[in-house]
Order: C-alpha cells, then structure tokens, then sequence
C-alpha cells in the first residue's frame, strides 16, 4: 500500500495511523468564530484534520433554485444569497490556515467545482477530498489531478462500474478511496462496511478509508477493524442547531470518544503473530500444571483405574 504525506507531521497508508478527519463542511453556518470553535474541539477530541467544503455558488447551484425563497438564519433569502452567505471567503480561510498551525491541526476541503480548486491552492493543500457527488465529475477531478497533490475519492450514490471508471480514467497515483453510503443519517443495514475490504482487494496499493453518516460511532471504529486507514465524521457542536448536515454529525463528546475508541482498536489489532506475554507469566505459573505434575497425575490415574 502506498503512503501519503498529508502534512510535515502526518500520513495516511501503509504503516501509519488511522487518519481521522473532523468533517467541519458547512457547519460553521458561515462563521468563522464558530469555525474556530469547531477546530478548538476537534484538537481537544484528538483528531488529525478538519475539513471544510468549499463551491461557488454559481457553478454549484442548479440555475432554477437560485431564487426559490428559503428561511435561514439571516432571514427569508433567494437560496442563491443563502449559498452565498455559508461560505468562506479568502479572509476567513487564511484565519483558518494561521489557526490551525498555531493549534497542530490539518486542515482541507472537499472542492465542488474547478474554480474552487484553483481558488484552494492559494492555500498549498496537503490533500484533496471528493465528495461522493463529484466522482463522476471528471472534469472536476482532472482539475485536481493536475495540481499533483494526493486525493481522496469518496464513493457514496456511486455503482462498482463508475468507481473503476474513474480509476481506471485517472489512475492511482495519489489516489485514495473512502467507502461511504451517502445517506444522511444512514441506517446501519446500508452501510455495507465490507466494502472497505472489497475496494482493498481491488486497489491493494492504494489507502482505503471510510466516510460515515451514521449516528452512531461502533460502526466507524468497525470500519478501523477491517482495515480503513483513515475515517472521516461530519463534525458539529451541537446536532441542533440549524443547518442540512448537523443531524447526520459528531458532537464534541463524540468524537472524543471514537478517537479514543479507534486509537485502541489501533493498538488492540496486533500484528498477528502469537507471543506470549510477560503479564501472563503470573497467570501460566499458577493456573498452568507443569509437566511433571502432569505426569504424577497421570500415573495416580493410571493406579486409580487399576485397582478397579
């Protein structure tokens, strides 16, 4: 399996630790404070990156909704305003950028169209993530493709038959897959982990992860067990608040407690050659007969059975 440098402090591939991505997006509700407040918690869960999505509204937005009326919490707005109005600018990306090296976090996007990209290299990110509508984007992803930089290919809403096309379109160089279901929240029944080893099995040298949408947590770290060498959750401070991705997300407790939960399982895991513990050399020596009480016992047995 390959291995990619994400960052001067971290990886993701063969060897290295599950990478564990705080899926901001666009629960930050267009603000940078709360943005901030986002990365403050996912510092303190223990999480590797943060990642935000960024589109213009203009290429992302189907022309026929552009003036259909919407409630927000800026008021009743056209929803091409309101599209307008959850993202970041250049101002408030290179907050992001200066906080999150102040604070020892990645940081990254998921980028929906062309000019988001070019407009995120202003920034040299270490990684590119797809959104599971993108993949058939190939456009999109030649655009990210010629910046030369590691990716990551989400596979949610995608069949078997439009992931190969993509790889087999762009190749595997740099490339990274995430099995994902894109149901928000998706019922356990549909989240098919399995498919981590079946794209591993697929694509040996190339990172598999898992980018998940469920509400609980069992099943992410499920997906560490089989072999997902990074997992990504949507991230929030509270699953209340308003917003489209909040009650699909990970609260702060959360995603203390799957960090916790995944770094065990990391350490659980093994290498799975058997060895024999120092801690069980208590337990051997009182629990274990030794071969020549064994024996004993078996000429008292062997005696027992011929005085009958």
């Amino acid at each position: 399996m390959n291995t990619f440098h994400v960052s001067s402090k971290r990886s993701i591939g063969a060897g290295q630790p599950v990478y564990i991505i705080a899926e901001i997006g666009i629960n930050h509700n267009g603000s940078l404070d709360i943005a901030k407040r986002l990365i403050d918690e996912a510092v303190q869960a223990g999480a590797d990156a943060v990642k935000f999505q960024k589109r213009t509204p203009e290429l992302c937005t189907p022309r026929d909704q552009w003036h259909l009326e919407r409630d927000t919490p800026w008021g009743r707005m056209s929803y091409i305003n309101y599209r307008h109005m959850i993202e970041l600018g250049f101002d408030e990306y290179g907050a992001i950028d200066s906080y999150c090296k102040e604070k020892g976090i990645d940081w990254f996007v998921s980028c929906w169209d062309e000019a988001a990209v070019d407009f995120m290299e202003q920034f040299d990110p270490g990684v590119y993530k797809f959104a599971s509508a993108c993949l058939t984007d190939h456009d999109l992803i030649a655009r990210v493709k010629r910046t030369g930089r590691p990716y990551i290919l989400s596979t949610g809403m995608s069949t078997m038959s439009e992931i190969t096309a993509a790889v087999d379109k762009f190749g595997t160089d740099n490339l990274m897959v995430a099995h994902s279901t894109s149901a928000y929240p998706c019922p356990p029944q549909e989240l098919n982990l399995r498919m981590v080893q079946t794209l591993m099995d697929l694509y040996p040298d190339t990172p598999v992860g898992y980018s998940g949408h469920e509400t609980g947590l069992a099943t992410t770290v499920a997906a560490v067990a089989l072999g997902a060498c990074f997992v990504e959750r949507h991230f929030t401070l509270d699953r209340a608040m308003w917003g489209s991705d909040h009650a699909a997300s990970v609260e702060p407790q959360g995603m203390q407690k799957l960090v916790r939960d995944i770094r065990d399982v990391e350490l659980a895991l093994g290498d799975g050659i058997k060895r024999v513990y120092e801690s069980e050399l208590g337990a051997m020596k009182r629990l274990r007969r030794s071969n020549k009480l064994q024996a004993t016992s078996g000429k008292l047995q062997a005696a027992s059975y011929k005085e009958r």
